[in-house]
């Protein structure tokens, strides 16, 4: 398995497994990162840091250590 982080730049996965703990995890659920989502990384800032996805025909932002607790699997998008 591999996280979100680690996704290359237009890539797509399907989201395994969302981590984090309380508040983080239920804003990570609410934001519409749930498993079985497919998510493609459309830019990255200069050093990483933060990371904007696309998913449900949205763009959204993360920071690498949010990015981090999500479990994606590039092998699932057909």
């Amino acid at each position: 398995m591999m996280t979100l982080d680690k996704l290359p730049i237009g890539q797509k996965a399907v989201i395994n497994a969302v981590g984090g703990e309380g508040a983080l995890r239920c804003r990570f659920l609410d934001m519409g990162l749930i498993p079985k989502t497919i998510v493609e990384v459309i830019k990255m800032a200069p050093m990483g840091d933060p990371i904007e996805i696309r998913l449900r025909n949205y763009e959204l932002t993360l920071r690498k250590e949010d990015a981090e607790k999500i479990e994606v699997d590039r092998e699932a998008v057909k």
